[in-house]
């Protein structure tokens, strides 16, 4: 099979398309042909070994895993047998990160991992896109317990989880303010922000409003600038660990504070996750309209490095598709 590799830690040049050998699936593994994928930020992350501390986990000379990718779509081939949730034919999406391996022609994950079927009439490139911006969102959304009617600040709001978060929190009936580059104002708005802040013009945390939470989305900013424009009993979360992996120790210090130290502000950190619900979540948000990926780009396997260069750019809005074929990816 076709498969997108790096045995060597790097800028984007270190991934090459090469001839690797098919995964077999164990009993207990689905086998899935892959039709689309991402390249996220995520992926930029590992295969740079950025930052250099993470190959404690991901390899210290070279990468344990040379197959990147977290997210996929496409059609079940073949599974265990012990698989019961799933068989050939079966068109399922879902998330892998730490396993990783969706940069490829084929690829065997758990029944019981974070895979699900596909809603009917659902496209693969939504599909695809549609886990790991959703899932880091899902679960700053709920680690901040963020109720109906609350007001909500999303920095990052164009990335592919400041995207979700956007759609996610409108959803639950939030009122939504989205800090991004002007431009994509009219996009915010589409997904459901109330208020756009242009992030070149104006600094969202000198500006008169308060809000109940707010969320990162891209790691920017800090408990510490965040706090004045944080109501009593406020929440800020964001999906990164922030400058020296402070966000950690807040989470667990900041809840044990007074109540009139800091208003009751505090910071919640979201680890995430996983499972098979939390991707059939997500699916049913994706059939009912109420979540629609952000694509902003599409590549073929072959040119997955000038994916990866444009998703460094930082310029990217929601999600980057590459697809493993050029045939059509609809549902027939």
């Amino acid at each position: 099979m076709r498969a997108a590799i790096n045995t060597e830690y790097g800028p984007p040049e270190v991934v090459r398309v090469v001839d690797v050998p098919s995964p077999e699936p164990a009993g207990d593994e689905v086998l899935v042909r892959v039709r689309a994928t991402t390249v996220n930020r995520a992926d930029c992350a590992y295969r740079a070994a950025r930052p250099w501390f993470m190959r404690a986990f991901t390899g210290l000379r070279r990468p344990r895993r040379t197959i990147l990718g977290t997210e996929y779509a496409g059609e079940v081939v073949a599974v265990g047998g012990r698989v019961t949730a799933f068989g050939p034919g079966d068109r399922v999406f879902g998330y892998c990160e730490g396993r990783f391996g969706a940069h490829a022609e084929l690829l065997a994950v758990s029944e019981t991992s974070s895979i699900a079927k596909i809603p009917q009439g659902v496209d693969l490139d939504l599909a695809a896109a549609g886990t790991e911006g959703a899932h880091y969102a899902r679960s700053a959304i709920r680690r901040a317990r963020v109720q109906p009617g609350e007001r909500v600040l999303v920095n990052g709001a164009t990335g592919g989880i400041g995207s979700a978060a956007v759609q996610l929190l409108a959803h639950l009936g939030a009122c939504v303010t989205a800090v991004c580059a002007s431009g994509h104002a009219g996009l915010m708005r589409g997904l459901g922000a109330d208020l756009v802040i242009d992030r070149f013009t104006e600094d969202f945390t000198a500006r008169p409003e308060r809000y109940d939470v707010v969320l990162d989305a891209v790691g920017k900013s800090t408990f510490g600038r965040c706090r004045p424009i944080l109501l009593p009993g406020g929440r800020y979360v964001s999906t990164e660990p922030g400058p020296g992996w402070q966000n950690l120790p807040l989470s667990g210090l900041t809840p044990l504070l007074p109540g009139r130290l800091w208003g009751g502000r505090r910071v919640v950190f979201p680890f995430p996750e996983d499972g098979r619900h939390v991707v059939e979540e997500i699916g049913g948000l994706l059939a009912s309209g109420a979540f629609v990926p952000v694509v902003d780009q599409h590549y073929g396997l072959e040119a997955i490095v000038e994916a990866y260069r444009y998703v460094e750019t930082g310029e990217k809005v929601g999600n980057v598709v590459i697809h493993l074929e050029p045939a059509s990816n609809t549902e027939p």
